[in-house]
């Protein structure tokens, strides 16, 4: 199923591809570049800028970026609301392609507000569109829903078949991860009907490979194969390359779920062979991870860890600048900013009020009197729900923030786990299938044999390890004391005793506050170690009435808290930070050579 799913998406980003394209000609990206330089028709280089960006979307993340915010700058300059919204979406889109779902969805969502005042169906659908396809990505799929319906019931009202028919198709693919099978063929099925009357190929194509996936998860492989080799005759007709290597990957799933490994290693091979051309490393992962299970099933295990490799150097190739990154602050930072100058821009409409009511006083002393206070009121009450929204922002923003580490901590712990953890397991297998084979010419031999397996054994430790304390199961499971004391568990006793008293905390607390409080003390924790010197640690973490007080002292070398440096580091900031978001505090009390005290105080809300 999981393979299923991936596959999809990538049908779903050549789709992209040719809604993006498809009624425009080739890019000319030196006349555009030329006209944004020296054109001086500013309605004009809006066009380019767009067009520009569509160009380099799929090719150069930072180049497309640069274009976009100056595109949108200009656009925003000139009042054309229409060309903004499409630079936020396709802001948005660029942030989708590099991972960071939540950036993207702050530009969608943009994208949509300045539709609320520009009046246009057509751009609104488009936007519903991406929506949906992020909320799927994320696994939303109620809210994908209703972010496909609500486009759906625009395209319709326009008579728009092409629209229709795209989100026919892109909601078929969340019935599909619903195991709603039906309803997702009964969807593609009305898509092919639309692609039929419209004589689009391309269309119809990825229609009949879409329900041919769906007969391969329902196992009628007579069905599936039917219908993908119709997808795949018509895409060798229109000579498209990246939709062909699709076709074979798609075989290649089917067979292999068939159980027919020959021909599924023929498709996956044809298809590779196209994606290594077109540099489309996302289908060569699956190829490859799929090729390895094949392997592994047929009992070659030296040829399924040859497969694991090239996906692990192929997955370093793509994911180890950009995949690692942590969701763009800046965006935060944008939203204060943009609250910020509304509640300027509201400051001057009240001056001016204040200008007219004092030019009115004159004759009318007392009433004035009165209504000046009146309007002092309302001023006051105004700027205090301004400042109110503005601090709910900050939260929100926070929030994203807080939740994306924790996300991106997940999806690494999942990818050590899942990915190299495998691949140690597989070496590990192959290392003691071929123990047996050899011949060792002295006992020296065999213990250096063995020693490897024991380096082997201890690197899926280590890589199990270090995933779990990315994304503790105690915590998962049991709660915050659980989770700190299985962290504390796991510290060398040799290096430092720690004491850890728990009290109050029968009952769970929000899984938000147990993530950050968790975070804080691993912090604590590691400064000490790291920093302190110190041979002995008191850790306390005690729940009353009033809220969650936590102490982590040492007895290490302290350091002086008037030392403002020393706070400028990274540790100490996530530290005050992470606090700072539950709406408590911190106070470190320290001196050189008397050791460190950090006390914690957090607020409960029931």
């Amino acid at each position: 199923m999981y393979m299923r799913h991936l596959k999809k998406s990538c049908f779903v980003f050549s789709l992209l591809c040719c809604s993006l394209f498809a009624d425009s000609q080739p890019v000319q990206v030196d006349s555009l570049r030329i006209i944004i330089q020296s054109n001086k028709n500013d309605a004009e280089k809006v066009g380019a800028y767009l067009a520009l960006s569509q160009d380099l979307l799929f090719k150069d993340f930072d180049a497309c970026q640069t274009n976009l915010k100056a595109g949108a700058k200009l656009a925003e300059k000139l009042k054309d609301y229409g060309s903004l919204s499409e630079f936020k979406k396709f802001t948005g889109l660029s942030w989708y392609f590099k991972g960071s779902y939540d950036s993207a969805a702050v530009y969608y969502y943009q994208s949509l507000d300045i539709l609320k005042t520009y009046n246009d169906p057509s751009k609104k659908a488009g936007v519903l569109n991406e929506l949906g396809k992020l909320y799927r990505k994320t696994r939303d799929l109620d809210r994908a829903l209703q972010m496909y319906d609500d486009a759906f019931a625009i395209y319709r009202s326009l008579n728009d078949e092409n629209g229709m028919a795209t989100i026919l198709n892109e909601s078929g693919v969340v019935f599909e991860y619903k195991e709603d099978y039906t309803e997702a063929i009964k969807r593609y099925t009305r898509s092919m009907e639309i692609r039929e009357k419209m004589n689009d190929l391309v269309g119809k194509a990825y229609s009949l490979n879409f329900i041919g996936g769906v007969y391969t998860l329902q196992k009628n492989y007579a069905g599936a194969e039917k219908y993908l080799l119709q997808s795949l005759d018509i895409r060798k007709k229109l000579n498209d390359s990246f939709s062909i290597a699709l076709s074979y990957g798609d075989l290649g799933f089917m067979y292999k779920e068939q159980g027919n490994y020959a021909k599924a290693i023929e498709q996956y091979s044809l298809s590779n062979a196209l994606a290594a051309k077109m540099e489309f490393i996302d289908l060569q992962l699956s190829n490859y991870k799929e090729l390895a299970v094949i392997a592994e099933k047929r009992g070659d295990f030296a040829k399924s860890l040859e497969y694991y490799k090239k996906q692990t150097e192929l997955k370093d190739s793509i994911y180890s600048s950009d995949k690692m990154k942590q969701i763009e602050q800046l965006n935060a930072k944008y939203q204060t900013e943009k609250k910020e100058q509304q509640l300027k821009l509201q400051r001057s409409e009240i001056d001016k009020k204040n200008y007219l009511l004092w030019g009115l006083t004159g004759g009318f002393c007392l009433l004035a009197l009165s209504g000046f206070a009146f309007y002092r009121k309302r001023q006051i009450n105004n700027k205090m729900n301004l400042q109110a929204a503005i601090m709910k922002q900050q939260d929100l923003a926070t929030k994203a923030i807080i939740n994306a580490e924790e996300n991106e901590r997940k999806r690494i712990a999942a990818e050590l786990h899942d990915g190299v953890g495998q691949m140690m397991s597989a070496a590990k297998m192959n290392l003691s299938a071929i123990e047996n084979e050899i011949t060792f010419k002295d006992e020296a031999q065999r213990t250096y044999f063995d020693n490897v397996i024991g380096m082997v054994d201890e690197s899926c430790k280590e890589v199990r390890s270090v995933s779990h304390q990315m994304m503790p199961n105690a915590l998962l499971k049991s709660g915050l004391a659980s989770a700190v004391k299985e962290f504390l568990d796991k510290i060398d006793t040799r290096i430092i005793t720690i004491n850890l008293h728990a009290e109050g905390l029968q009952e769970r607390l929000d899984s938000n506050t147990e993530t950050v409080l968790y975070r804080v003390i691993q912090e604590c924790v590691n400064n000490v170690i790291k920093h302190s010197g110190a041979n002995n640690l008191d850790i306390s973490l005690i729940k009353d009435a009033d809220g969650l007080a936590a102490t982590v002292e040492d007895n290490g070398r302290g350091f002086d808290t008037k030392d403002k440096q020393k706070f400028e580091g990274i540790g100490l900031k996530n530290i005050s930070s992470r606090v700072a978001f539950l709406k408590g505090t911190v106070d470190f009390d320290s001196s050189p050579g008397k050791g460190t005290l950090v006390a914690i105080h957090v607020p409960i809300t029931s």
